[in-house]
């Protein structure tokens, strides 16, 4: 029987645990997919994982933190700076992958800036994607740094030119659905285009204030089969 799994924490569920499950079943793969919360006073169980498991998909708050544990990363990893698969102790980015096949189709002519809410693994994986796709990002922080904004920093001029917002925290995720990124959603207008990494629930409050005002949006499922697809692909080199 072959071993695969996912860690982060807190993995309260996980997309990667049903899709996998589901897929060894359906196909008849001797083969089992489980969770590994991680406590992040504990980081050193990686290491057990990266070496035991037959495939390892990594999610927050590890896909940078998880680097330290590898023999080396592909090139698209290498380009992003975070890891959400690993097979045989080399790191891999589907997420970038994910993101851009979801988000590709919903690109108007006008798309050329993009706010991408966070700075963890996740908003690398689409900063990176949304450059392969021509769009120019700039992150958004509670504690920007150098080149980053602040929330307090989004005036209607910003928001009017960023017609791209793409949520990578974990704000608005089950169980924590009456939270959203305190962006100024009264700004938002039917040429933004809102894009939720988070995909449970399935209409986050960031989605539906978007929504509310006329914008198009998507949630993160789409782009999470995609990195799961990409991952199965690796594991099976």
């Amino acid at each position: 029987m072959r071993h695969y799994g996912i860690i982060g924490f807190p993995l309260l569920h996980s997309f990667s645990a049903k899709y996998f499950s589901e897929k060894f079943a359906r196909e008849q793969i001797d083969a089992e997919y489980s969770l590994y919360p991680i406590p992040e006073n504990e980081t050193e169980r990686i290491r057990e994982y990266v070496d035991t498991l037959d495939g390892l998909n990594v999610t927050m708050p590890y896909k940078q933190t998880v680097i330290a544990y590898l023999d080396r990363l592909d090139d698209t990893a290498q380009a992003v700076g975070a890891v959400n698969v690993v097979y045989k102790r080399v790191g891999y980015n589907t997420d970038c992958m994910g993101f851009m096949e979801s988000i590709q189709p919903l690109l108007r002519q006008n798309d050329k800036y993009a706010l991408v809410l966070g700075t963890g693994g996740a908003s690398k994986a689409v900063c990176y994607g949304l450059r392969k796709l021509g769009i120019v990002p700039t992150l958004v922080s509670r504690m920007p740094k150098e080149g980053m904004l602040s929330y307090k920093d989004l005036t209607v001029e910003v928001m009017a030119a960023h017609t791209i917002i793409v949520n990578c925290t974990p704000l608005g995720m089950l169980p924590d659905i009456d939270s959203c990124p305190p962006i100024p959603y009264e700004t938002i207008t039917a040429q933004h285009l809102l894009f939720d990494c988070v995909y449970n629930p399935e209409e986050t409050l960031f989605l539906q204030k978007g929504k509310a005002q006329g914008a198009t949006i998507k949630n993160g499922m789409e782009m999470l089969v995609g990195q799961a697809k990409a991952a199965w692909k690796i594991w099976n080199i």
